[in-house]
């Protein structure tokens, strides 16, 4: 078998080509070896344009040049790292972190759809990397599933983080020519507006919706199809998504100011991820609900089982303690009572005693008559069965 063509190479005096990882229209990417710093890298070699050299070549490639710069200002774990940017045979070619992995697209061709919460995963890492990218003030504008590596370390890395600045308005953006995926477009762009982080956010919603329902929800014949039902069409409700789908619906909103916020995603996704149902949509109240006492719990069964059975309704704690409250009474006045009879039968038979004419007997009648007379003791423990002696 021979060779690849270009393998061997050196790029400007230092990247040595080994071999192609990936090919597309746009270019090459290869394998390669830092000879200066002795690590691999990747390189992405730009394809030039069919057609004469003179015929819009030079426009492509200072694009891409001010990107991949721009790029190399953002830094963050779930970004792939863009180290150099040289220029070789008229033409840029862009250095950057080599990831050993699979590309998302692969996995979904060969596995088919993802499960909601590996999807959630996957995703609140790609949103993590979008935020640090917008915090550097850069849109990434080409967010799909082909752009987001499965790093064989866990990571999940997005690259090609190389679209200018936010704060800048691109006067290398042809009207009607879009950048990117046009199935993972935001309705923003592709009527032509200026695009914001919000677009980004649109972009990882159809990624999300795609890796779930195993197809795109714009997806069309041609690309002015498909852009035209990115703009006018709301996307077919997510049948296989689970609990992941209110979050999909939030991020595919027309109205940027309607989606979800970035950080509000990102909650949603982590809690899915972890293997929660996620959270309650933004401005929904969070009100804990009270837990109930197994006690309680049990003693409510049991008055509703008893009220069943005798036809009448349980009664209400008011009544219930004043039911308590009616029978410690009744059981002092009853002890009262019998220490007054008590007292009195004592005094009739003391009478007999001091004289010193009744017997034995009756002295020992005396006392057995009188069971009312008993020490104090007795009286205590029959209040303290009420909540009364407490």
């Amino acid at each position: 078998m021979s060779e690849t063509p270009g393998t061997g190479r050196v790029i400007a005096d230092r990247y040595r080509l080994l071999d192609p990882l990936g090919e597309s229209g746009a270019g090459v990417v290869w394998r390669a070896r830092d000879e200066v710093l002795g690590r691999e890298v990747a390189v992405k070699e730009v394809r030039a344009p069919e057609g004469p050299p003179a015929t819009g070549t030079a426009r492509p490639h200072a694009r891409l040049e001010q990107e991949a710069r721009t790029a190399a200002r953002v830094s963050h774990r779930n970004v792939v790292a863009v180290h150099d940017v040289v220029t070789q045979d008229a033409r840029p070619w862009i250095v950057t972190e080599l990831v050993r992995g699979i590309a998302l697209s692969d996995v979904l061709d060969a596995d088919g759809p993802l499960s909601p919460r590996r999807a959630a995963r996957i995703g609140a890492e790609v949103l993590a990397a979008l935020r640090g990218g917008h915090e550097a003030g850069v849109l990434h504008r080409d967010v799909k599933p082909g752009n987001v590596m499965l790093a064989n370390d866990g990571r999940v890395m997005l690259k090609d983080f190389a679209i200018i600045r936010a704060q800048e308005a691109s006067a290398l953006t042809v009207t009607g020519e879009p950048i990117g995926s046009p199935e993972y477009l935001a309705p923003e762009r592709a009527l032509g507006r200026t695009p914001g982080p919000e677009s980004d956010l649109w972009s990882l919603g159809v990624l999300l919706y795609a890796a779930t329902e195993g197809r795109s929800p714009f997806g069309r014949d041609t690309p002015a199809d498909t852009l035209r039902a990115v703009g006018d069409e709301e996307p077919p409700p997510p049948r296989r998504a689970g609990a992941l789908a209110p979050v999909i619906e939030g991020l595919l909103r027309k109205d940027p100011a309607e989606r979800l916020t970035a950080p509000e995603a990102e909650h949603r996704l982590r809690i899915l991820a972890a293997g929660g149902t996620g959270s309650p949509p933004a401005g929904a109240a969070r009100t804990p609900s009270p837990r109930a006492d197994p006690a309680d719990a049990a003693d409510a069964a049991d008055a509703t089982d008893t009220a069943g059975k005798s036809g009448a309704a349980p009664e209400s704690p008011e009544a219930a303690g004043q039911a308590r409250l009616t029978g410690v009474l009744v059981a002092l006045g009853a002890a009262l009572v019998l220490l007054l009879a008590g007292g009195l039968v004592w005094a009739l038979t003391g009478d007999d005693d001091s004289d010193g004419r009744s017997s034995g007997r009756t002295g020992t009648g005396a006392w057995a008559g009188a069971p009312a007379r008993t020490p104090p003791a007795e009286v205590t423990v029959l209040a303290a069965g009420s909540p009364a002696a407490v």
